[in-house]
């Protein structure tokens, strides 16, 4: 197969370990016990690659995202190994978009010159926010400073490709201090900023606590003014909203998620991870020692995936929609009748006629957006 003729992949890699499990958190991670989990869990990730090699030939990565946890929160070898072994089991693009996530605390510039050596050439630094209180409210191990410090190496390292990560609604948090935070990213000048709500998730605790909880969180009215406001700074500094809670600079969107958002094809490994993937949706189980020990023993009772489905034209056309309603730049007729040989309008004409007349939603040029 000629090289141009190979279709692209995106390739998600969970690492569940992190530093401290903050309160809010409600994804698959943990504090491990000792390094030997972290080693055998990377060995599992590294197999389980293996058993994608083959199905993956037709295929080249042209996006790689490893996330968390805290993926720099591991041994750094074993983190090289891992990074490694991903171009090794699969056609790497030298073109492709290489992220790693990054908590302040957990890298030095040492860490970044490893990681840019190895091919990484973005990274997703984890702030929050710049006030130390509403950092200690949510049960962040870092400060101010140490975000600063880690955001600098990373600079020295050569990374022109950062994304920081903020969120507003948080316990503490005033319009003023949200917006303080809004500008001190801005004046970092990161290529790409996120800015995400505080949701409270069950089995966290923050949701454990949610009613003493509630006292220090701003209202409905307080959150849709910061999101809006902030919306309206960061236009002003340069970045360009194309996501709901994704800004960047012209040029610097996050291909990686702009692939879940298009409903292009991903493949996600680890703990916890989905995938779409030959018309299939399906995830890995959230267990660790269940996850390495059905990677390490193929005939193990423990079945890998927890969830699987195949997409019929409906479905997919439902998920198009919605995803691609979430990026500014809405749905294309032509776009849509090219994927699924159907007129939009003959399908939802009807339905979207009262959103456009309220105007909550706007159409230029056969494009529909909120």
């Amino acid at each position: 197969m000629d090289f141009y003729d190979k279709k692209r992949l995106g390739l998600y890699i969970h690492i569940p370990f992190c530093v401290s499990k903050c309160a809010y958190c409600d994804f698959n991670s943990f504090v491990p016990g000792d390094d030997e989990i972290v080693s055998r869990y990377i060995s599992a990730l590294i197999a389980h690659m293996s058993d994608y090699k083959r199905c993956g030939k037709g295929y080249i990565l042209d996006t790689v995202y490893i996330g968390g946890g805290t993926p720099t929160s591991i041994p750094e070898d074993e983190l090289a190994r891992l990074i490694r072994a991903v171009k090794s089991k699969f056609e790497v693009s030298k073109k492709a978009e290489f992220t790693v996530e990054v908590n302040p605390g957990t890298a030095d510039y040492g860490t970044f010159k490893k990681l840019k050596r190895l091919g990484v050439n973005r990274l997703s630094i984890g702030l929050q926010s710049a006030e130390n209180g509403e950092l200690e409210a949510l049960s962040r191990c870092h400060n101010r400073r140490t975000f600063i410090d880690c955001y600098r190496a990373a600079r020295r390292a050569k990374f022109d490709n950062i994304n920081v990560d903020l969120m507003f609604g948080i316990p503490h948090q005033t319009m003023e201090s949200m917006m303080r935070s809004v500008d001190f990213v801005t004046r970092m000048n990161p290529e790409h900023i996120s800015l995400y709500n505080l949701k409270i998730e069950p089995g966290t605790p923050f949701y454990m606590n949610r009613l003493e909880l509630s006292k220090l969180l701003p209202d409905e009215d307080t959150e849709f003014k910061m999101y809006t406001t902030a919306i309206s700074y960061l236009a002003s500094r340069g970045y360009v909203q194309y996501e709901i809670s994704n800004f960047a600079r012209p040029g610097f969107q996050c291909m990686h998620n702009l692939k879940y958002w298009n409903c292009e094809e991903y493949l996600g490994l680890g703990v916890s991870a989905h995938s779409y993937f030959n018309s299939n949706r399906f995830a890995f189980i959230g267990d660790v020692e269940k996850y390495i020990s059905a990677v390490e023993v193929k005939e193990s009772n423990i079945c890998l995936v927890s969830e699987n489905e195949t997409l019929e034209t409906r479905e997919r056309m439902g998920e198009y929609i919605m995803l691609r309603f979430r990026l500014t730049e809405g749905i294309n007729s032509m776009e849509f009748a090219r994927r699924f040989g159907v007129s939009f309008e003959s399908l939802y004409g009807g339905k979207i006629l009262k959103y456009l007349k309220n105007g909550y939603m706007a159409r230029r040029s056969g494009t529909y957006f909120l």
